[in-house]
């Protein structure tokens, strides 16, 4: 046993006398003299938390601590994040302030500049009081047509507007504007706009789906279950048949109200065809086709013509 002792105590001093041995502290060799590279005083280990001395490229890597991680970025994001939270603020504040100044405008008599004003909003943004004002302001230079076209808009935006709905009969009285009259069944669907009746659609069509799914996997179809999605598709049905209705519709997309004087609808895309309706400035025309500068259109009194395009502008923007 002490023989092996011995023997074993001597290879291991002859490894550790050639610098085979692998260090105690880190990866590091030994010296000739026995000591670790970067040895400090003899004390095996670098306390510094970081490898010192000479080492392989791969073992400093290796023993080196992490770096604290770097955001460059960091400060910069919250900047971005804190002006994409003022700048709506922003926007309406500055919306507000010419929103002001074009009334006031408007109260000291000058139109023209309220005008400017006003139309300046409605390019930034559509909105049915800004509208409503529009056309007050061209009401009060005169331009009947322009005011009954901006009294339409804030119409098409919010159906229920109490006042653009009597500022618009006034004016038609004025200018004596010719009005395209809605059928009965626009009468009977006029109840509900167009937004309200897509939303019944949405609703019914998710319904409808969620319906049909219960039916599919589910082991016993209750009649309840069935009665609800034939309910959903008829109402999905009429929402869309009325949308359908109301867009093409005398109030739909193709209106459009005549804004120059003196306009005559004509049998023929020419000013030496025969008349078929003389159009006061306000009144109301449906446009069915364009060819070149001339505008094919539904007249009041069921009848049809064209116009000269820039004798009439359409309601919805």
């Amino acid at each position: 046993m002490n023989h092996k002792k011995s023997v074993n105590g001597r290879v291991f001093a002859f490894l550790e006398s050639a610098g085979m041995l692998p260090a105690v502290c880190g990866i590091l060799p030994r010296t000739q003299n026995g000591t670790f590279v970067g040895d400090h005083a003899n004390s095996g280990c670098s306390t510094s938390g970081k490898p010192s001395g000479s080492m392989p490229d791969g073992a400093s890597r290796m023993l080196a601590l992490p770096n604290e991680p770097r955001r460059p970025g960091f400060r910069r994001r919250i900047v971005i994040t804190l002006l994409c939270a003022c700048l709506p603020a922003m926007c309406f504040a500055q919306s507000d302030a010419e929103f002001a100044k074009a009334n006031q405008e408007f109260a000291q008599g000058h139109f023209k500049e309220a005008i400017s004003g006003y139309e300046a909003l409605i390019r930034g943004g559509q909105c049915a009081n800004v509208f409503y004002d529009l056309g007050n302001a061209y009401f009060r230079t005169g331009d009947f047509g322009r005011a009954i076209l901006n009294y339409e808009r804030a119409l098409a935006l919010e159906r229920h507007h109490p006042e653009a709905t009597a500022n618009l009969q006034i004016a038609r009285d004025e200018a004596h504007a010719l009005e395209i009259q809605p059928s009965n069944l626009e009468r009977h669907l006029q109840f509900a706009s167009v937004n309200q009746y897509s939303i019944a659609a949405a609703t019914a069509f998710w319904l409808a789906i969620f319906a049909m799914f219960t039916l599919i996997f589910k082991r016993r179809r209750s009649a309840r279950t069935i009665a609800v999605s034939i309910c959903c598709l008829l109402v999905l049905a009429v929402a869309v048949y009325a949308i359908f209705t109301l867009e093409r519709g005398s109030k739909g997309q193709a209106l459009a109200v005549v804004t120059g004087t003196d306009v005559q609808a004509r049998l023929a895309t020419a000013d030496t065809a025969n008349s078929v309706l003389a159009l006061p400035v306000g009144s109301e025309i449906k446009i069915l086709s364009t060819r070149g500068d001339w505008i094919y259109a539904a007249l009041p009194n069921n009848l049809r013509g064209w116009i000269p395009a820039k004798n009439a502008e359409q309601v919805r923007l």
